[in-house]
């Protein structure tokens, strides 16, 4: 008992000197901030900090990081109630609470079932090996979603699962006649793997955030019913979707078998994802997650979050969708027209410079420094980071942790930006 107790202790000290201090909101963080700009090559996976000093210097900058939603943090309420379950000791407690987390999302989306598993991208990993159950079946998926590109060839590596490619359209849908002929019907011809599984993304990443149209999604589930086959949704950000359509999250995956959400970019929670579907499936989802190592102890810290993040976290989506399409309008605003801006309709944005000679490299540098004669244009230094990202874009990305305020310091830097470059 002594050392359960000393180790709360201890873990309540980390979250009080270590986690809580760094949970303040962005724009109290940045008030603070008084260092040099800086200037680095960065890319989608290079997210570490900034560690250099740039071309000018400010008394204060402020700093607006778009990289990602994956780096929004927990908000007061949902700390408290991390901080909370810390303290329950009961470990048949601890399992109600990882239950509660997990019923709440199968009633959220009206399926049987639901596992918290520590990562979208294991929960993407353990639907195609249950949906696909012998090695050499074959998967369907978009030739630019994030399980295709980002998931290191997993389904390959770890299950044997065959994938071939449908082109994603702007939309981030696919041509349905182009799906149909992807499927192969000769099993059990030995000549051919046999096909199991249907892969959307909702919103799409590498699209700049687009939602599927719900006739799509319904389209995609008759022809997969027709075929025998499963559909499985990489929802990863289903919840801005959701909020986009105005619609309950259950209208959308009522087209689908299985989804994975992923509760720690918009929603706010610091780690974690949830795995929805039949009964069934979320029995061998357990079994492969085990096999996978995610099955941890002592995560009623991680499901108190992941709860409150369903709960509390969704209506607000629709800021980060405002500020994203103010941020898009001032692009577009942009004299001379400097900016392509893509269709936004959610939180992410991704545009491309008109100009060949200022690359989407050379932009985000360009707004990650802070240049001389900017603090007495702007009263402020102001680092603004984002991404080089697909198809010689640039992608920025809203969340909890970027206020209209932390917006506007954005469309100010990109105004300085630009008119530095024009002129």
């Amino acid at each position: 008992m002594t050392l359960k107790i000393f180790s709360s202790r201890v873990f309540f000290e980390y979250l009080k000197r270590v986690l809580v201090p760094t949970y303040q909101p962005l724009r109290q963080r940045n008030a603070s901030v008084s260092v040099a700009g800086w200037r680095s090559a960065r890319s989608y996976h290079n997210i570490g900090r900034p560690k250099y000093r740039g071309p000018g210097s400010a008394a204060t900058i402020r700093v607006v990081d778009l990289r990602s939603d994956a780096f929004s943090r927990p908000g007061p309420a949902m700390r408290r109630a991390m901080l909370k379950a810390m303290f329950d000791e009961d470990l048949m407690r601890e399992e109600e609470t990882v239950d509660e987390l997990q019923k709440t999302t199968a009633d959220l989306f009206q399926m049987e079932a639901a596992l918290f598993v520590p990562s979208g991208s294991m929960a993407n990993l353990i639907a195609v090996m249950v949906h696909c159950r012998e090695r050499g079946d074959m998967m369907i998926v978009g030739d630019q979603s994030h399980l295709h590109i980002f998931g290191q060839g997993g389904s390959a590596q770890l299950a044997g699962v065959h994938a071939t490619t449908a082109t994603t359209l702007p939309d981030g849908s696919f041509d349905l006649d182009q799906l149909d002929s992807k499927i192969r019907h000769g099993y059990p011809d030995p000549h051919y793997p046999r096909t199991r599984l249907i892969c959307v993304e909702n919103t799409h990443n590498i699209k700049g955030g687009r939602v599927l149209p719900l006739t799509f999604l319904q389209e995609v589930r008759a022809l997969a019913d027709r075929s025998g086959l499963s559909v499985h949704m990489d929802g990863a950000r289903v919840m801005n979707a959701a909020v986009a359509q105005r619609v309950p999250p259950s209208t959308i995956l009522q087209h689908t078998h299985t989804v994975s959400v992923c509760l720690s970019k918009g929603l706010g929670a610091p780690v974690g994802a949830v795995l929805a579907g039949p009964r069934d499936f979320i029995s061998q989802a357990a079994r492969c997650r085990k096999a996978l190592g995610g099955m941890i102890w002592k995560t009623s810290v991680l499901a108190a979050a992941g709860k409150l993040a369903l709960l509390e976290m969704v209506d607000r989506l629709e800021e980060d969708h405002r500020n994203a399409k103010t941020f898009a309008q001032a692009l577009l605003d942009c004299d001379p027209p400097l900016f392509a801006v893509d269709t936004v309709e959610t939180n992410i944005l991704r545009f491309h410079l008109k100009e060949p000679s200022l690359s989407p490299a050379e932009f985000c540098d360009r707004m990650g420094q802070v240049w001389e004669g900017e603090e007495a244009a702007l009263g402020h230094g102001i680092r603004v980071l984002m991404f080089p990202f697909f198809g010689n874009s640039v992608r920025a990305v809203w969340h909890l942790g970027i206020s209209p305020e932390d917006t506007q310091l954005a469309v100010q830097k990109m105004q300085f930006v630009a008119s530095q470059f024009l002129n």
